[in-house]
């Protein structure tokens, strides 16, 4: 079949029994367990904990999602407190409304709280798991085209979409086929995701670098995608609020680059703790680190198989009290000053 545009999906809710089964929230929660799924892995190739990332999702995850409302209701908020708006659609997540600027921003502020729980440096945690976060946000757009949302203006072309009437904006009604923006973002983030992996293996980012590398690629393609969006949204002098808030962070970002310096830390075990140490020092090469990670399917020594620390177990053979405490309960020879001893222990 010849298909001279992308269709878009029929159905965005099926029902299992009277529980709905939203796509919109299968993207998010796909999402979610990829970026989970990366970030344990590059964790893991740093010696932190196994499974420390759920942990870190617990606070992240609902931390996320609030901010990103929170930022969309900002935006676009005519749907909510408008002539015509309704603020118990706020709720309606479902329905689609989340502003990835103010996930990150509020995730953000859950990955510090849940890395002071587990006593972890944040910047070596942030660098580690960044990479997951646009192939996450990848996933997430699927969510827009089976809602037939997020969609940009007019286009005649193979690759544009199509959006049933009833889900065009006003005053594009007799259009059919418009720009599919959600997959250019899609698409842009996946490659944002190769470019921070690619650079943090040949510069072992720190102090947070690879996360402004993240922030001032994705703030590029959000703001050349944004300008081709044609859904409601807060705007002034000729640009959208979003493309403001792009080039906002772009800027921070490039700054963070050219000023702040830090290297990768990865985590060694000393005196029964996990320490962070500089990728190439001598403590990570004795932990058997390879180019700043431990190879697959090796574990940190110190470590059990399931990421515990582990102390070595006394040997029961031997006399572990300070040695004093031996050397007094050693014979002296003088009967009289063995007895004395023996009185004064009973």
């Amino acid at each position: 079949m010849d298909l001279a545009y992308i269709p878009s999906p029929s159905e965005s809710v099926w029902y299992l029994g009277p529980v709905p089964i939203r796509a919109y929230a299968l993207s998010i929660l796909a999402g979610i367990v990829v970026a989970c799924w990366i970030a344990e892995a590059r964790m893991r190739s740093r010696g932190a904990p196994k499974w420390a990332v759920l942990d870190l999702a617990v606070w992240a995850v609902p931390f996320g999602i609030v901010g990103a409302r929170l930022y969309h209701i900002f935006t676009s908020p005519d749907a909510y407190f408008g002539a015509d708006g309704d603020p118990w659609k706020i709720l309606e997540i479902w329905n689609g409304g989340l502003g990835i600027p103010g996930a990150i921003a509020l995730g953000a502020v859950g990955v510090w709280l849940g890395c002071r729980q587990l006593k972890l440096p944040f910047g070596m945690v942030a660098d580690a798991i960044v990479p997951g976060i646009p192939v996450a946000q990848a996933i997430g757009r699927l969510g827009n085209w089976f809602n037939q949302e997020l969609y940009g203006k007019p286009l005649d072309a193979w690759w544009a979409v199509s959006i049933d009437a009833s889900h065009r904006l006003t005053g594009y009604e007799d259009f059919a086929t418009f720009h599919p923006t959600f997959l250019y973002e899609a698409l842009w983030n996946l490659g944002v995701a190769a470019v921070v992996l690619l650079a943090d293996r040949r510069w072992k980012f720190g102090a947070g670098r690879a996360v402004a590398l993240y922030v001032a690629l994705y703030g590029i393609g959000r703001f050349w995608i944004e300008g081709l969006r044609i859904d409601p949204a807060e705007g002034f002098a000729g640009l959208r609020l979003n493309q403001w808030t792009s080039i906002i962070v772009v800027v921070l970002a490039v700054a963070y680059l050219l000023l702040v310096r830090g290297t990768r830390r990865v985590f060694v075990v000393e005196g029964g703790a996990r320490v962070a140490v500089a990728w190439d020092s001598e403590a990570a090469r004795e932990a058997g680190y390879v180019d700043g990670a431990l190879p697959k399917g090796t574990g940190l020594p110190g470590t059990d198989a399931e990421g515990n620390l582990t102390t070595p177990e006394p040997d029961e053979t031997e006399d572990t009290r300070p040695e004093e405490d031996a050397v007094a309960d050693e014979p002296s020879g003088d009967p009289q000053a063995d007895a004395g001893t023996s009185r004064g222990d009973s």
